[in-house]
């Protein structure tokens, strides 16, 4: 008898984010065993944060679905050390994101830190996002769902190493309008800034709201931005061992030894 695949679902835009119901579509399309743990509220930006200093709390909203007061990584390993800890998930799938994340946005991404606490955890994950390049108009879901089923079957056939996390973005186009899917290497944003707004409360207390304003770049090809500019779907393996190892043979020439 096949076994049958299980699948944790889990994000960083909340349990009741559309994007996640775009993902349990993907999800449905592989198995019929899939569970959710998800934030009980928006955690974007959270990263990697890991909940030490407070009790974490989770409710069963329906069967196999989870909201829990904490971040992306906390939902993780709720889901897979408490609630599936009888039998762990054969596959992690975090998203689909409101909006990319590629280049610099995947040390902020809590849709990337979910799939790499699941690597972490020696479970195969893959995030996915769904870019939101227009100023108006409503995300385009659809291109999500209806590539993303493939896409995780092929790349569950062709497997990764343990030590690898994988990043989808899906291009803010209709379905039948990708060109082609790419296999990318991380970009850079040459145009990004922090925007801080400052204003004052009823009690005439400063207070401060941080945001990011866009420029559009011109990133070269190869990476995730050209391939979401141009149409096409990105997939990029993002490591999870951040050693610059030429950085490191270099400054070994000059530091290792004994101390002066």
């Amino acid at each position: 008898m096949t076994k049958k695949l299980r699948i944790l679902l889990s994000n960083d835009d909340g349990i009741n984010a559309p994007g996640l119901a775009a993902l349990e579509k993907i999800a449905h399309a592989l198995s019929d065993d899939v569970w959710i743990v998800a934030p009980e509220s928006e955690e974007s930006g959270a990263s990697r944060k890991l909940t030490l200093t407070q009790p974490l709390r989770i409710r069963e909203i329906a069967k196999q679905r989870y909201a829990v007061q904490g971040t992306p990584t906390d939902c993780v390993l709720m889901g897979v050390i408490h609630v599936l800890k009888d039998h762990r998930p054969d596959l992690i799938l975090s998203g689909v994101n409101r909006g990319s994340n590629m280049a610099d946005d995947v040390t902020y991404s809590g849709t990337i830190a979910a799939a790499m606490e699941g690597t972490a955890l020696g479970i195969p994950s893959i995030a996915l996002s769904q870019s939101t390049l227009a100023d108006e108009g409503p995300v385009k879901w659809a291109c999500a769902e209806h590539h993303g089923p493939h896409l995780v079957r092929e790349l569950r056939e062709i497997g990764w190493p343990k030590d690898v996390v994988i990043n989808i973005n899906f291009p803010d186009v209709a379905p039948d309008a990708v060109k082609r899917i790419e296999v990318t290497s991380q970009g850079k944003r040459d145009q990004s800034m922090s925007n801080l707004i400052e204003r004052t409360d009823a009690r005439g207390n400063p207070y401060f709201w941080l945001g990011f304003s866009r420029i559009r770049s011109n990133p070269p090809e190869g990476t995730d931005l050209r391939a979401i500019y141009d149409g096409r779907i990105s997939i990029t393996p993002l490591h999870m061992n951040l050693t610059e190892h030429s950085v490191r043979k270099t400054l070994a020439q000059h530091l290792d030894g004994a101390p002066k």
